[in-house]
């Protein structure tokens, strides 16, 4: 029993759980999915309050709103062009709700669904058929020479040509993994961490002691989980605006 107690369950933390009682259960209703609720009522309070007072000299809520529109407009425009203010909506909406899902799976007894490959993948599969969908509509037919370096060899063109295709299909997996990677290692190390506090500290006077390396860790561990965080979520919108640049402009 004793060792039941002390072992270490890292993986629990990505459990899902269906939540709202009977009615999230009858629906298959989970904490994750409450979250991304959550998240996206955070998301249209934010433009929506910030941007209401349209003040000269704005606020502090204001100026928060302001500044996260302009760094993603901008985003959008550096990466694609002039053309990337169609797609400022989409990137804008995808970098903050992945975002803030990564920032409330730090607060306690929260989740993080970007930890889940299902989620991550579906976003990345979102930004897949768009870009892919505006190549063709841009591009007709035309867009099979992105996969024709220009310039090779006709001999080496069959190669080449599979080659590109699976390297284009391979966003699809290395898109939502390195999203998911990234949350759940973070998440699993600040688990251990925790629990090799808990099991010093229970061992005495000499483990309450041993237990502050642990704890210092672990407080490391959120300061760098913080900055993941929003590396994680520009990362992604950045390759999604390389990804559209790419349909648009087709090099």
């Amino acid at each position: 029993m004793a060792a039941e107690h002390s072992s270490i369950d890292a993986l629990g933390q990505f459990e899902l759980h269906t939540t709202l009682g009977a009615l999230g259960h009858s629906v298959n209703f989970t904490q994750a999915n409450l979250l991304m609720l959550v998240c996206s009522a955070l998301i249209l309070a934010l433009m929506y309050f910030g941007m209401r007072p349209s003040a000269i000299v704005p606020g502090r809520l204001q100026a928060g709103a302001e500044l996260a529109y302009k760094f993603v407009h901008d985003m959008c425009v550096e990466q694609i062009g002039e053309e990337g203010r169609k797609f400022f909506p989409f990137v804008f909406t995808l970098f903050f709700f992945i975002l803030i899902g990564n920032l409330l799976g730090l607060l306690p007894y929260s989740f993080t669904y970007t930890s889940h490959i299902a989620v991550t993948f579906a976003l990345a599969l979102a930004v897949f058929l768009l870009s892919t969908g505006v190549a063709i509509y841009i591009h007709g037919w035309h867009f099979l020479s992105y996969f024709v370096p220009e310039g090779s060899p006709k001999i080496l063109l069959p190669l080449l040509f599979v080659i590109e295709v699976v390297s284009y299909l391979s966003r699809l997996i290395s898109l939502p993994v390195r999203l998911f990677a990234n949350m759940m290692a973070g998440h699993v190390m600040m688990e251990v961490f925790a629990s090799f506090m808990v099991m010093m500290a229970g061992a005495g006077t000499v483990g309450v002691v041993a237990a502050f390396f642990p704890q210092a860790i672990n407080v490391i561990l959120i300061g760098f989980e913080l900055l993941v965080a929003a590396l994680q979520a520009y990362v992604f919108a950045l390759l999604t605006c390389l990804y559209l640049h790419d349909a648009v402009h087709l090099h």
